[in-house]
């Protein structure tokens, strides 16, 4: 068979040609067929091929910088998680710490009240228990057995006095009593200006009536010629003014 002189030296060329070209018939010619393919009422109607979708290709960069983001979404809700666990654990030990330090002073506040009330308690058992040891000192010394006699008197007054704190000796006592009465209970004078102003010494240790009642001792009699009580009384002013009676030498 004869070749066609035309070509020679364009083979090369018109076979790329030829190629592209029948490649973009085989596509033309999927894409007729594929047209042809759907029915003639399609026209509200899509085909699975029309509505089928090529799946997206993405790049490596691509997905690296979606997993990027997911981890760092990640990291930071594990972070925020994290902080809301921290700031719990922190606001509970703090209610705890506090409910801890309350419960501590409302104990520290109980204790105080109730050595308080244990204290004030132990104070009024101490002055009572104080007050039946004066009473009965008092008592013994008022209910012991003394002669009725100026020597007796005088041990009377010294036993009252001692448990009132009035200081005095029996030395003291005997020897003002003498100089005053010479021993006479009853005895009154009536010359004095005690006397002349109405208000005359009486007893053993001349005592005149304002005085007596201002230094009445307690659990002694209030008659002003009592030797008991005038004896007391008067060694209760002398203490008052002097000291102790030990200290009165003269008119008092």
């Amino acid at each position: 068979m004869p070749k066609n002189p035309f070509t020679r030296g364009h083979s090369r060329a018109l076979t790329k040609r030829h190629k592209i070209a029948a490649a973009g018939v085989a596509t033309l010619g999927a894409a007729a067929i594929a047209f042809s393919a759907v029915p003639g009422n399609a026209e509200t109607t899509t085909s699975e091929a029309a509505t089928y979708s090529a799946p997206v290709k993405y790049s490596s960069e691509q997905l690296k910088g979606l997993q990027a983001d997911v981890s760092e979404q990640l990291a930071a809700k594990a972070l925020q998680s994290k902080a809301a666990e921290a700031k719990a654990k922190a606001e509970a030990a703090a209610k705890a710490k506090a409910k801890a330090k309350a419960a501590t002073a409302a104990k520290k506040k109980a204790a105080a009240a109730a050595a308080a009330k244990k204290a004030a308690h132990a104070r009024k058992a101490k002055e009572a228990a104080s007050r039946a040891a004066h009473r009965a000192k008092l008592k013994a010394a008022v209910h012991r057995s003394y002669a009725n006699n100026l020597d007796g008197w005088i041990k009377q007054s010294l036993d009252i006095m001692k448990s009132k704190g009035i200081p005095g000796s029996y030395n003291g006592l005997y020897r003002n009593i003498m100089r005053e009465s010479s021993g006479n209970p009853n005895a009154i004078n009536n010359w004095d200006i005690n006397a002349i102003n109405g208000i005359p010494s009486k007893g053993l240790l001349q005592v005149i009536p304002p005085t007596f009642q201002a230094y009445h001792v307690a659990g002694t009699s209030w008659n002003i010629y009592d030797p008991v009580a005038n004896i007391t009384a008067a060694a209760n002013y002398a203490a008052d003014k002097y000291g102790s009676m030990d200290n009165v030498n003269s008119a008092y």
